[in-house]
């Protein structure tokens, strides 16, 4: 737990100001991006504090997967059915925001705006997915 990172009081219900959404597991949270680049956008983030995707190995290959499900599971839950139209990934370094894993759930990807085009444009050099 680092006290200072916003994602990791966000985990820990210390911003009641961010909603979280109901997810399936409990070493993870939902909640919605406060700058969204499209109608439906979602991070899923581990509540444990862990570094940015440069940090990942073969080991946290299962909390991606699960991460990948509940942002899956939160467009459902939100009336959004057409999983060929999403977009998800993560920001990669130096252009994260924010040093605490965050995976990007964006849907309509079709309704992007130009910028968001930009910003989360496929395996780019500063998005992957």
């Amino acid at each position: 737990y680092d006290g200072k990172c916003v994602f990791c009081r966000i985990a820990r219900r210390e911003e009641p100001g961010t909603a979280l959404l109901p997810c399936q597991y409990e070493d993870l949270v939902c909640f919605r991006d406060i700058r969204p680049g499209a109608p439906h956008h979602y991070l899923v983030v581990p509540v444990e504090h862990m570094g940015n995707c440069k940090t990942l190995k073969a080991e946290h290959i299962p909390v991606v997967k699960r991460m990948m499900e509940v942002g899956k599971a939160v467009l459902q839950k939100n009336n959004f059915s057409d999983m060929s139209d999403i977009r998800m990934g993560f920001h990669w370094p130096p252009f994260c925001s924010i040093s605490h894993l965050h995976l990007h759930v964006l849907a309509p990807a079709s309704q992007l705006g130009f910028l968001s085009r930009l910003v989360y444009r496929i395996n780019s050099y500063w998005f992957i997915t």
